[in-house]
């Protein structure tokens, strides 16, 4: 299945930081010196996160010896998760006396405790008790999010929905209005701004988009398209921009999502409105750059690539501008203007040397000059790659292939030097699998990879602290209440549409804490690109990407037990089988492709009807993870079978279909696996069997102990 990319600019919004300096200042000055200072200076995570993962049986007695710590942190933690373990398990009079009097030093957590205490004396029957704890929320918090429960438990639904329209219990309210009155229209718009969740949220969409549009402002027309856009609806959310306030952006996502819905005439005049309306803007820039892209002939492409880095320039948006004399400069060589492109090549990387497409035209000079065996000309350019440009895309794939050159040059020594430099500084990356496997380090080749039976050791991931929010939320977080984080980060979390990279990181990370892992893992994954783009965040995410925190939020283990179980039955490498299903669906069980693709291994439904057979199966549900996961392995054992065992085909035809596979292999020499993968000619499968292999080897450095 191929994942679209969606946009998420930066920013961040003047309120949102007035807001958490005055939520900082205000805990500072309440809490006091020595006692807010406890709380920035945490036990250290190695010690509470095996707490949150334990079942309460199992850590109820750590939890008890903690509460008689000196530490005042340890005290207040253990007490609170000792409370809430006993509400879980129908003991509310044990809960309210770990709850007594705590908010009193666990000064953070306050709102949440009160809530807490509410719950308890409501599941032990003390209705007026509990009625009392929801008051005393509201006088004394009634600031906090938590307030928005306490609200809905007194009857007070309009003051929850006037204070805290995002929280999701009042959405979840309104929600429930909806199913009994869905014309409701003041309910359908907090829906759709803030119901992204609920999964009948499209409906609501069309209901107002289709019903009321006369009732609607331009700002709860934005809403309805940023809606549509991140559930990647492009030709609605186009349809709804055009009637948001006009900003550049908004004008800039008419154009691109009618362009993505294949309304290239509509594109084309939304990105000529966005022109003439906003010249002096990056957005600008970026439309006219898209226009020269949809131009009929190579000659009609250069006056706009010149009016599109006339814009760039001026709006000071270098990272297009760059974009722009790399199309320039593939425009003249496509009409064999050799002179003009060299000035083109010249510019570029003299003016932006340090950028992406800067890098792009230096590995396609390599390209062409080791295809020449000119190899130190190719060195020269590959050198410059790494120098200039080492976070882009291209400089692991460039540092891979100076290794070959190099050992096809007769440099064996020069080739594992440079292959030992690319797995050092990039380990991450697929190229990095790809030169440890060649220097015949034990991760693993093409032909071996399925027969692989790493030991895992899943007990190393520790999580990454949040880098946004408030003192409360961090402690939720921490503490493994993810559900409670979520909720309140819904509320805190303003800035969607143009989040800071810290709070792009924290939005990640509490997504994935919900099991929300397709939204999750790209918010983590985005910051790459970000990073490349924006200085900003280059140095805030320089630090997060070192360390090993990240990347295992960036590669959890969900279904770890049924991929083990059904790996095994078919001889299958599980990291392998873990790899793949990340790359199919973000390990989203009910997730379906624009083709039918369903579930976590994204299968046909005509191909698992075919399998099911094969197995004898009758009955059997493609959203269900044990029954995507049994038949997904039979086929990923089936692919391996039918190309000798060989992990590189196997992916390709699991992808591409054994047909495509097939013809590729009577059209192109698949002796050098290396090589056989540059000539795919289907850029989506070219491109997921190196994910699906990166997937894989950032899962065996993750999780895997070595053997004896």
């Amino acid at each position: 299945m191929k994942l679209l990319p969606k946009q998420h600019p930066t920013g961040v919004s003047r309120r949102w930081r007035n807001w958490l300096l005055l939520a900082l200042t205000t805990v500072l000055v309440v809490v006091g010196g020595v006692v807010a200072r406890q709380y920035w200076s945490a036990p250290p995570l190695e010690t509470l996160y095996p707490l949150t993962l334990e079942a309460p049986p199992q850590r109820r007695a750590q939890l008890e010896e903690w509460v008689q710590a000196k530490d005042p942190l340890k005290r207040d933690r253990a007490r609170y998760l000792l409370a809430v373990d006993a509400l879980r398990h129908n003991a509310p009079q044990e809960s309210l006396r770990w709850l007594e009097n705590l908010e009193a030093t666990y000064r953070p957590m306050a709102a949440p405790i009160l809530l807490l205490r509410s719950d308890a004396y409501r599941q032990a029957g003390q209705g007026r008790k509990a009625t009392q704890t929801w008051q005393q929320l509201v006088r004394d918090y009634g600031q906090e999010p938590e307030a928005a429960v306490a609200l809905l438990n007194l009857q007070q639904p309009n003051q929850a929905i006037a204070q805290f329209p995002q929280h999701p219990a009042v959405v979840n309210y309104v929600h429930t209005q909806l199913q009994n009155s869905p014309d409701h229209v003041p309910y359908l718009k907090l829906v759709a701004r803030y119901g992204l969740y609920l999964k009948d949220y499209g409906t609501y969409l069309e209901i107002l988009r289709q019903r009321y549009p006369q009732e609607l402002t331009p700002a709860d027309w934005e809403a309805i398209a940023f809606g549509y856009w991140e559930k990647m609806q492009y030709a609605p959310a186009a349809a709804a921009y055009d009637r948001a306030p006009q900003t550049p952006l908004n004008r800039y996502r008419v154009g691109r999502g009618r362009q993505l819905s294949n309304d290239t005439s509509g594109a084309i005049a939304a990105y000529q409105d966005l022109v003439q309306r906003f010249p002096n803007t990056q957005e600008a820039a970026l439309a006219q750059l898209r226009l020269a892209r949809l131009a009929n002939s190579p000659a009609g492409r250069l006056p706009l690539l010149a009016i599109a880095l006339k814009l760039a320039t001026n709006s000071q948006a270098s990272v297009i501008a760059a974009d722009v004399l790399l199309e320039q400069y593939r425009t003249y060589r496509e009409l064999g203007n050799e002179t003009a492109a060299q000035r083109t090549q010249q510019q570029l990387l003299q003016t932006y040397g340090g950028s992406t497409a800067a890098a792009e035209l230096r590995w396609q000079l390599a390209e062409a000059a080791a295809q020449q065996r000119q190899w130190q000309t190719a060195q020269r350019w590959v050198g410059d790659i790494l120098k200039l440009n080492p976070n882009s895309d291209i400089a692991p794939r460039a540092a891979f292939w100076l290794g070959k050159w190099l050992g096809e040059a007769g440099g064996l020594q020069a080739q594992t030097a440079a292959w030992r430099s690319l797995i050092s500084r990039y380990p991450h990356s697929y190229y990095g699998w790809r030169a440890a496997s060649l220097l015949q380090h034990p991760v693993g080749t093409f032909a071996t990879l399925r027969q692989q039976h790493p030991r895992i050791d899943r007990d190393r991931a520790h999580p990454l602290p949040l880098s946004a929010g408030s003192p409360t939320l961090q402690e939720l977080y921490l503490l493994g209440q993810t559900q409670d984080a979520w909720q309140r980060w819904q509320w805190e979390f303003q800035n969607r549409v143009t989040p800071t990279a810290a709070e792009q990181l924290t939005d990640g990370l509490i997504r994935l804490g919900v099991g929300e892992y397709l939204d999750g893992i790209f918010m983590l994954e985005n910051l790459f690109v970000r990073a490349r783009n924006e200085p900003d965040t280059a140095t805030f995410f320089e630090s997060i990407q070192r360390d090993p925190r990240f990347w295992y939020a960036l590669y959890p283990l969900p279904y770890w037990d049924i991929v083990q179980k059904w790996s095994a039955a078919r001889n299958l490498n599980p990291l392998l089988v873990m790899a793949l299903i990340r790359q199919e669906s973000r390990f989203e069980p009910d997730i379906r492709s624009a083709v039918g693709a369903t579930g976590l291994m994204q299968l046909m439904p005509d191909t698992a009807t075919w399998i099911a057979d094969q197995l004898s199966l009758s009955d059997f549900s493609l959203e269900d993870p044990e029954d995507n996961i049994r038949l997904g392995t039979w086929y990923f054992d089936y692919t391996h079978n039918r190309y000798q065992q060989n992990t590189l085909l196997a992916l390709a035809s699991y992808n591409a279909g054994p047909g495509n596979v097939s013809d590729w292999l009577q059209r192109f020499d698949a002796s050098d696996g290396d090589r056989f993968i540059e000539t795919i000619p289907f850029p989506e499968t070219y491109g997921y069997v190196k994910r699906v292999l990166e997937n894989y080897w950032n899962y065996l450095q993750l999780y895997t102990t070595p053997r004896d």
